[in-house]
């Protein structure tokens, strides 16, 4: 039996509650979204569903419920099964070839539900340790934690989630209940169950008119869009059909090197890009509202371009439409927060999923994968290259043809034998803040910056970009150099003058939330203001 997505939908379609990538700043700790472990549960609150699902033993099945949908007109009959409860992409049995007509479907959740999702990864032969939960514990703490894993009887693979107590002896980041696979092929691609949780809202997948050309295909269809739960939905109404032709995914092909970016990245007069992520002040994410009003600002400003760490908070969908309201575009990225620079870390594979689900393209200027992963030993040189090309190679089956990057700070460029990772990108960036270099004033801060992306042009042999730059209006000094809101003003201004239209200034606003840092200024990096917004 053949399996077939007709869809671009990721396999795991989650709320922004979920969808925690903890990020972290050259210095200190930068995108540490909420409290590592505040209720010390894992996924506190959640109503647990379990799926059963069967397969070839030892491989997993992903969970996915049946649909309510019948066929429309048709030339043949598919099997259709009772309705699902969250929205995991809907299997459809097309027993014989023929043309099928799937209609829209909406699904309300009404609570937060964690059930078994799941998450593929291509590996290699060999045994690998994939899945489980990964948690970031600041003191010896004992954590409750729900986990997916499978059992098999009778040659029958169950998917189940269960609980355990897990006991962290100090501070780190721990991985509990990994399940660990061997495979014998080359290049084998491995479904891992993973916790996933859906929060309330409206999930909607399109109607679908498809051609099956194999007998016992299943079709799945995805959900590909949600939105907040109102008390008394209405339902929405039917898409008109998409027309679709069902075959199996091909498989990716490696991306051959780059030769070298040629293209018009940056910006065409002194600014180019902000960093931005979504996030509030008590660290829960933005509402699509205040997304909207912030990149309206970022675009008011001058800026032609954002700059997105990964896809949690709903980054792509909310940021991506506000960006095509003002006519921006987007630096879209790959986040690696912890060791594990693979696709089987959970995290970097849900980002990979979620790119490949939204495929608006047009709206993107460059890919960045992995920031300072090198600087904070997340990665080995060649790890990172393997995921550079993995990823070309994933989000170019869906589309994507423009250029790659990684970032880091210039003395990870510079320590390391990064021959292969440049070639493997299209342009060279890196992240530099005069502030840190003791002695440099804010008035040479540009000169500083511009001197850092020159070394790393150098390394690479290709044109740089600054991925990240700024100035902290609190924090202390570095001899001479200090932070402040006039030093801020200073250094900015420094900056784009010399290369503004290869930088990327950060960051949009103050994080409160962060850590102060033993500089006591991971908080005070917004500089908005300085650009009247």
């Amino acid at each position: 039996m053949k399996a077939t997505i007709v869809a671009a939908a990721a396999l795991l379609v989650g709320g922004a509650s979920a969808n925690r990538v903890h990020h972290r700043h050259v210095h200190q700790g930068l995108f540490e979204k909420r409290g590592y472990n505040e209720s010390e549960t894992c996924v506190p609150g959640c109503t647990t569903v379990w799926y059963t699902v069967t397969g070839e033993a030892g491989l997993y099945t992903p969970p996915a419920p049946p649909s309510t949908s019948t066929p429309a007109t048709t030339s043949a009959v598919p099997t259709t099964t009772p309705p699902a409860v969250v929205p995991t992409p809907i299997p459809q049995t097309c027993p014989t070839p023929g043309t099928y007509t799937f209609p829209a479907t909406t699904i309300i959740v009404t609570e937060t539900t964690t059930v078994c999702g799941a998450s593929t990864t291509e590996v290699p032969s060999g045994t690998h340790t994939l899945g489980g939960v990964t948690t970031v514990v600041e003191t010896a703490t004992t954590v409750v934690c729900p986990y997916a894993t499978t059992k098999t009887e009778n040659g029958v693979v169950t998917s189940v989630l269960e609980t355990t107590t897990y006991v962290c002896p100090s501070a780190g980041t721990y991985t509990i209940a990994p399940m660990t696979y061997t495979v014998t092929e080359a290049v084998t691609t491995v479904v891992v169950p993973v916790v996933t949780t859906y929060c309330p809202g409206t999930y909607t997948a399109p109607a679908v008119v498809t051609t099956i050309t194999e007998t016992a295909t299943v079709v799945y269809c995805p959900f590909t869009s949600s939105a907040e739960a109102t008390p008394t939905p209405a339902p929405a109404a039917p898409a008109p059909p998409v027309e679709y032709t069902a075959a199996a995914p091909p498989k990716p092909k490696p991306t051959k090197p780059s030769s070298g970016y040629t293209g018009n990245l940056g910006g065409k007069g002194d600014k180019w890009a902000m960093t931005y992520t979504p996030y509030r002040p008590d660290t829960y994410c933005k509402s699509k509202e205040e997304v909207f009003s912030d990149v309206a600002a970022i675009a008011g400003a001058g800026f032609t371009t954002i700059r997105v760490y990964s896809t949690d908070c709903d980054t792509l969908p909310h940021v991506g439409a506000a960006a095509e309201a003002h006519g921006i575009k987007l630096i879209v990225g790959i986040f690696i927060g912890q060791v594990g620079c693979d696709n089987g870390n959970p995290t970097v594979a849900k980002q990979i999923s979620d790119l490949k689900s939204w495929a608006r393209w047009d709206l993107v200027d460059l890919c960045v994968v992995g920031n300072e992963a090198l600087f904070n030993g997340y990665c080995s040189v060649t790890q990172l290259k393997d995921l550079i090309y993995h990823v070309k190679s994933e989000l170019g089956s869906v589309g994507y043809s423009g250029p790659y990057t990684t970032t880091d700070v210039v003395s990870a460029w510079e320590n390391n034998d990064v021959s292969a990772i440049c070639s493997a990108i299209d342009v060279v960036a890196c992240n530099s803040h005069a502030y840190f270099n003791a002695g440099t004033m804010p008035a040479d801060a540009g000169d500083f910056v511009a001197s850092q992306l020159a070394i790393v042009e150098n390394i690479c042999g290709k044109t740089g970009y600054v991925m990240e730059t700024g100035w902290p209006t609190q924090g202390q000094c570095y001899g001479p150099t200090c932070a402040g809101e006039v030093e801020q003003k200073t250094a900015l201004a420094s900056i784009k003058a010399k290369l503004g239209p290869k930088a990327v200034f950060f960051s949009f606003t103050d994080d409160p939330w962060k850590a102060p840092g033993a500089c006591n200024c991971e908080q005070h990096w917004g500089c908005s203001k300085v650009f009247g917004v």
